[in-house]
């Protein structure tokens, strides 16, 4: 792997975020000549950031990716891009004329700006919501999008989509990244998808049954946060441009057997309750193809399942104890 991240300037919207994190902590290891990292703390965190705000080489910018003139400004500086900000997939749909101001306008403002400033390469962070209720399993990245049913997808969609237009018309070199249930420490604890977990491990905590609505059926594909971290680098540093790739496991793992591993990494021996489900998802499934990026990106997730809900857990557990004293 060529080393281009070496004494290059980067920009990395998000940074404080989950997967943002991680991935400056990655980008540092290369050697960089300086990281931009905006974000607005609406769901980053100083805490995520903690190992390196301090760090020469990195310039943390709190901030809303919505100001074109800090984000043009910072575009103008940089030899590359990753772009992770965004707004969680309910808050898309509480508030979508915010969702269009976050999602749409902002990516739309920083393609033009990477247009203008001629950026080497941008890594979008799109999301395996595109595909809504895939009809192949495990889902490649050709399968339709046309499924999806929410803001979040679309817009997620429409990024990629003014890439790739991007692309063709002016040279505009990026790679798209599909993530599908990424969890780890520092993990969205409010996230549609990820809730459940943070659910579960209170209970655990607090010695109380874990509830499954419904009948612990749906599947999901979980990566672990440094992995996708990891994803990101190999996207920049290859030499492929123009294209999509999912990022997972390659594993369908269902709630049911989600929570089993929960309970054991945690010695627990408490019993699952289930309830009827409170709510109709659209998606019941979740299992993805990664052939494709292991062959031309040679992503290896490195984590399995259970380390990561054992670091997860731990770091959660922390978290509440520390929040406590």
């Amino acid at each position: 792997m060529k080393n281009i991240i070496n004494k290059s300037t980067i920009l990395v919207t998000g940074g404080a975020g989950f997967i943002g994190s991680y991935l400056v902590e990655e980008l540092l290891s290369y050697n960089p000549k300086k990281i931009f990292v905006v974000d607005n703390l609406i769901r980053g965190t100083l805490d995520n950031i903690k190992g390196f705000i301090k760090t020469s080489k990195v310039d943390f910018i709190k901030d809303d990716i919505g100001n074109k003139n800090l984000m043009e400004q910072l575009i103008s500086k940089s030899d590359y891009c990753f772009h992770l900000a965004a707004l969680r997939l309910n808050a898309c749909a509480n508030d979508p004329k915010k969702a269009y101001e976050v999602m749409v306008k902002a990516t739309f403002n920083l393609i033009e700006a990477a247009k203008k400033y001629k950026v080497k390469k941008i890594v979008y962070s799109s999301s395996a919501s595109v595909y809504g209720l895939a009809g192949h399993f495990p889902t490649p990245e050709i399968e339709p999008p046309y499924d999806n049913k929410t803001i979040y997808g679309a817009a997620k969609l429409f990024g990629e989509q003014m890439f790739r237009s991007y692309h063709h018309m002016y040279g505009l070199d990026y790679v798209t990244l599909r993530y599908f249930n990424v969890y780890g420490p520092r993990m969205d604890t409010h996230g549609k998808y990820t809730e459940v977990m943070i659910k579960w491990l209170d209970r655990i905590r607090e010695k109380k049954n874990p509830v499954i609505n419904g009948d612990g059926s749906i599947t999901m594909d979980f990566v672990y946060a440094a992995d996708a971290a990891k994803a990101n680098i190999l996207a920049l540093t290859s030499e492929i441009s123009d294209d999509i790739f999912n990022i997972a496991s390659g594993e369908e793992t269902s709630l049911r057997k989600l929570l089993e591993l929960l309970l054991r990494v945690n010695s627990s021996k408490l019993k699952s309750i289930f309830r009827p489900e409170t709510m109709v998802n659209p998606v019941k499934r979740r299992w993805a193809d990664i052939s494709k990026a292991k062959k031309l990106l040679n992503f290896r997730p490195e984590v399995s399942l259970e380390e990561g809900l054992e670091r997860l857990s731990s770091w959660y557990f922390r978290k509440k104890n520390d929040s406590n004293s």
